[in-house]
């Protein structure tokens, strides 16, 4: 093959596989709870998926830097392909337990197997100057917003043209498709027999990239910040069930709706954050002021969303017509989520990549994604047993938490 490896193609291999994600992962917590599973299930079944993560991030980026991007990032899609195969299968089961069972079992499946992002975004640094790099990140970071636009969007027409299962089969044919397309013209960006990779067992590798101070300082930042930002993504849904008396049931078109909406609505302001906006910040501010903006809005978000209280699912004539003030506060809660948590992934990977040798890229990066993953194991176990408590206590926490975090750790980053 004589194509070299290409921003574009990196682009749509991440961005398909994110459409499938963003197809199933809203619809995780409703059909939890139509199966009957309590708050702590429900988190478990969510976690399952990061726990996975936690435990083979860093054994795919390690992979990566001694075999290549090309092949991990094959496997990782058509692995994901089977394990909507299995959510699919789950989602049109009628006894209960089964279905629970079943979809945990997608979930911890996609999760061992997702490689994807970790591995994408050392290829991104493979084929990126220094000074391009949390540029090049913010690329990966609109990846996932455009994947939680059109992923819910294509997830609410299927739910109601094809019923419940109908997202598992989308999103499967999808990452099939994608795996396809990969083999077809995704080039090598990494030549690992130039640079030989040093073999750590895995704990090791952790202490070898946590002992260095300002890498572990920014994989500590992004833990707190993903485990502040899976109280939202993991209760979202019970939360405008409840505050806006719609029921929460995987047969109601009406809250599914709703809550598809604000998921596309989300994903929407993050794509035009991440794909247009985060370079020019990053060059007017630089990474660390972004990273403490970022913090500090999203947990301001986070205190404000369950403070907001209405009747009725999400009308958007009635919202574009100023008639619905209660949802118009809630999307207005929501843009300032978006744009916060949208400014904080870029510029963290970006001087992760900028601070990491280039034959360990994948490995530093895994490890980053494995802290994430762990956030994303507690976060929602805490946030959703937390909420059949008192709803608002886990925003309010993790928003606090936020805000913290980044009014402490600006001066560090700015350190010499």
């Amino acid at each position: 093959m004589n194509r070299k490896p290409s921003m574009l193609v990196i682009f749509l291999t991440v961005f398909i596989d994110l459409i499938g994600f963003g197809i199933v992962v809203p619809l995780v917590p409703m059909f939890s709870r139509h199966y009957g599973a309590s708050g702590w299930l429900i988190g478990a079944i969510i976690a399952s998926f990061s726990a996975m993560q936690f435990i083979f991030s860093p054994i795919w980026g390690r992979l990566s830097d001694r075999y290549g991007r090309r092949p991990i990032l094959l496997i990782s899609t058509a692995c994901a392909s089977v394990s909507y195969v299995i959510f699919a299968i789950g989602s049109g089961l009628e006894n209960h337990t089964l279905a629970l069972w079943t979809l945990l079992l997608s979930r911890v499946f996609a999760g061992a197997c997702g490689g994807n992002i970790t591995v994408a975004q050392a290829y991104v640094a493979d084929i990126s100057k220094p000074e391009e790099r949390s540029k090049r990140m913010g690329l990966i970071g609109m990846a996932f917003g455009l994947g939680f636009i059109f992923g819910p969007a294509i997830s609410g027409v299927m739910l109601k043209f094809f019923g419940a299962t109908g997202p598992g089969w989308a999103a499967a044919a999808l990452c099939a498709f994608n795996f396809i397309l990969a083999f077809s013209i995704l080039v090598e960006s990494w030549k690992p027999e130039a640079n030989p990779v040093a073999r750590r067992p895995r704990f090791t590798q952790w202490g070898h990239t946590l002992s260095q101070p300002k890498i572990g300082l920014l994989i500590l930042i992004f833990f707190l910040a993903t485990f502040a930002f899976s109280c939202f993504e993991s209760t979202l849904p019970l939360l405008v069930s409840d505050n806006f008396n719609l029921g929460l049931s995987a047969s109601q078109t009406a809250p599914a709706s709703s809550v598809i909406s604000l998921f596309v609505f989300c994903g929407l302001i993050a794509a035009c954050i991440q794909g247009g906006a985060i370079g020019r910040l990053v060059k007017k501010f630089g990474e660390p002021k972004l990273i403490c903006a970022s913090l500090v809005m999203t947990g301001a978000s986070l205190v404000l969303l369950p403070l907001i209280h209405g009747d009725g699912p999400l009308r958007w004539s009635a919202v574009l017509r100023g008639a619905d003030a209660p949802w118009i506060k809630m999307l207005a809660a929501l843009v300032l989520l978006s744009v916060g948590s949208s400014l904080s992934r870029a510029p963290v990977f970006g001087m992760l990549s900028n601070l990491t040798p280039a034959n360990e890229q994948g490995a530093t990066i895994g490890v980053a994604q494995s802290a994430g993953s762990l956030a994303r194991i507690v976060g929602p176990l805490f946030a959703a047993s937390l909420y059949f408590h008192l709803a608002m206590l886990p925003y309010l926490i993790c928003g606090s938490i936020a805000i913290v975090t980044g009014l402490l750790t600006v001066r560090s980053l700015t350190a010499k």
